[in-house]
């Protein structure tokens, strides 16, 4: 039959087959990267983790909340494994520590090489938080998550939040927020005096999952207006950030021992809170303390 056909009948069957060939062999790697994302995503819906993502303020190193893990794994049945990564700012990612098998909800504590405070260094510090939750979301496939911020880590979430949340809010969902003595308008006292950092803020704040409960903890040394380093007016100040944006919004005051600023993360008060109102696996046994400020 091939050779009944004119030149230019046989020139049009070769260019159809060689058409043909070409859309099959671009098809198949297609084929099988969109057969991969189906099985990620199949993954990433079956997963049974929900890990705490834990990031510390300013000069803090990844290993800032290893006295607090001890305390929720002394505190709780389930113990909890803990993985410690940290974001170099060549973009290089190291990990220590593990998460053991079968543990739904592990401790994953992401720090800074640039751990240094102001405004400019929160945005560079979020964008590198941000490679880390990519790896790690890619390697553990969880579909949700709760967030832990001591100091500039609240606004470090933040900002995240309201830059890069967006990237992953369909098959990832952040369930809570608890942050502790962040200052959400820096060393200002008043909102009337508003920081670049806090107007930002308010600006992009209906970028904010509106499905997210956040608990903002203050802490008061030996009065109500500080925890000796953060003014508690500026901790305060989130409420005009999350309130009537999020679902709950609740803050609450610390005082006593260990109440002052880099002593909150070890507070036996704040260990309470976070296995009431972060870990799925004892926040139901736990009686709501007074609070103040819930919506």
């Amino acid at each position: 039959m091939f050779q009944r056909l004119n030149s230019q009948q046989k020139r049009t069957l070769r260019y159809v087959i060689i058409t043909v060939g070409l859309i099959i062999i671009l098809a198949i790697p297609g084929f099988f990267i969109m057969h991969s994302s189906n099985q990620q995503m199949a993954k990433r819906q079956r997963s049974m983790m929900s890990p705490v993502i834990m990031i510390p303020g300013s000069s803090a190193t990844k290993e800032r909340f290893n006295r607090l893990v001890k305390l929720l794994n002394k505190d709780t049945n389930q113990k909890h494994s803990l993985l410690k990564v940290e974001v170099f700012n060549n973009g290089k990612i190291t990990y220590s520590g593990k998460i053991n098998r079968n543990d739904r909800e592990p401790f994953i504590v992401v720090g800074f090489q640039n751990n240094h405070d102001g405004y400019s260094n929160i945005k560079k510090q979020a964008k590198m938080f941000n490679q880390a939750f990519d790896q790690l979301s890619q390697e553990y496939q969880f579909n949700n998550f709760k967030a832990f911020g001591h100091s500039n880590g609240g606004l470090i979430w933040t900002r995240w939040l309201e830059n890069y949340y967006s990237d992953y809010s369909d098959s990832i969902t952040i369930k809570s927020l608890m942050t502790v003595a962040s200052p959400f308008n820096f060393e200002e006292t008043s909102t009337k005096n508003k920081t670049q950092m806090f107007t930002d803020f308010l600006k992009n704040r209906d970028k904010i999952p509106s499905s997210l409960n956040v608990i903002a903890v203050v802490g008061n040394e030996d009065s109500y207006t500080s925890d000796g380093l953060v003014p508690a007016n500026s901790v305060l100040a989130g409420k005009y950030i999350y309130q009537k944006q999020v679902k709950n919004y609740t803050s609450m005051t610390v005082t006593g021992e260990q109440a002052q600023h880099s002593n909150l993360p070890q507070n036996q008060q704040i260990v309470k809170l976070i296995e009431q109102y972060l870990l799925d696996s004892t926040k139901q046994q736990h009686r709501r303390p007074r609070v103040k400020g819930q919506n």
